[in-house]
């Protein structure tokens, strides 16, 4: 392609209290092969109460294609909302503040939206350890196994192009967000997460296509400790169950399997002081569980740092009970706001 056969792209990264990530965000994007004469970065703050505000000043003296937009809601479908109505560029690439992206990114995400039909399209993104420290690197091949991601494409990777229910951040042609008929509209406000699943359910029901691309690569930073861990996917998995609130399903079978398994383990926990059986059945699943585990976390500490093998039985846990533990919150928080 030429100079000129390049489409105006607006990048649109939502970011919040993002101090120890936001420059690397940015200085990967700065890096892009993409020609900076077709592109634009809107970074929306969200009202952040450290020195991300300060950093992103930075970045906007020194280069023009650089804005800062503001978003006093704080949270991220806000924040791209206010990005997509403010951008210039027939094709937005959305992005997270914290990760870092290879520097054909964009112009890889561009050509095959471009070339394969695609309405929407994203890549691999791989996980890192935010930290260097054992609990840190657990988490962050948690995040990369089956075990831990049970089956999505962009966290574990594919061997070839595929159309997918999801992807990482995702590169859309403008027109997408559209008020219907013509487009699908903007995220929807009310998910505080879960709004990219939910804006794909929306694309995918209006028979539009999303193309995972392999070759197209992120590196995302999780959470360093697995105090923080637990709290991200209580949260996580709050915000797969509690959109049924406002009549939107989300989730799919995999989103489901912890909460059935955080029910199970607790249903027949209490159950077992009445009933032999139901502790036997406790004891049962927790077993299966277990060995399951233990044979996902020995195979990854083999192979990467044996170390690591209590911090990924913790890791696995923490993922799966407590992604299910938030979706029984959410659960108890609709029925209770029913009630009442």
């Amino acid at each position: 392609m030429i100079l000129n056969e390049f489409p105006f792209v607006s990048i649109i990264i939502p970011c919040r209290n993002e101090k120890h990530f936001i420059a690397k965000c940015l200085d990967s994007i700065l890096s892009q092969d993409y020609p900076k004469d077709n592109l634009e970065v809107l970074v929306v703050d969200g009202d952040s109460k450290d020195e991300t505000k300060k950093i992103i000043e930075e970045y906007v003296k020194k280069y023009s294609f650089v804005k800062l937009l503001s978003n006093l809601n704080k949270y991220t479908p806000f924040g791209l909302n206010i990005g997509i109505r403010a951008a210039r560029g027939e094709i937005i690439v959305r992005m997270d503040a914290h990760a870092g992206y290879e520097k054909d990114y964009v112009s890889k995400c561009v050509k095959q939206l471009m070339e394969s039909g695609a309405d929407d399209v994203g890549g691999v993104m791989k996980t890192l350890p935010a930290e260097n420290t054992l609990s840190g690197r657990a988490i962050a091949f948690c995040l990369s196994s089956f075990f831990g991601a049970a089956g999505a494409y962009f966290r574990t990777g594919s061997d070839k192009p595929r159309w997918v229910d999801t992807v990482f951040g995702g590169c859309y042609k403008k027109e997408v967000f559209s008020p219907p008929p013509d487009g699908v509209g903007l995220y929807n406000e009310k998910l505080i997460r879960s709004q990219d699943i939910e804006f794909n359910r929306r694309l995918r029901k209006a028979n539009g296509k999303i193309l995972l691309v392999p070759e197209i690569v992120s590196y995302y930073y999780p959470q360093a400790t697995l105090s923080g861990f637990i709290k991200h996917n209580f949260v996580d998995g709050f915000w797969t169950i509690y959109p049924l609130k406002f009549n939107i399903r989300i989730f799919s079978l995999r989103h489901l399997l912890p909460l059935f398994f955080a029910v199970g383990l607790l249903l027949f926990f209490f159950l077992g002081n009445f009933s032999l059986w139901f502790k036997i059945l406790f004891v049962f699943c927790f077993d299966i569980y277990f060995l399951l585990n233990l044979l996902f976390s020995f195979k990854i500490a083999v192979r990467q740092d044996i170390k690591l093998f209590p911090f990924l039985i913790l890791a696995f846990f923490f993922r799966h009970f407590f992604y299910g533990l938030g979706s029984i919150y959410g659960l108890i928080r609709i029925l209770y706001e029913k009630i009442i």
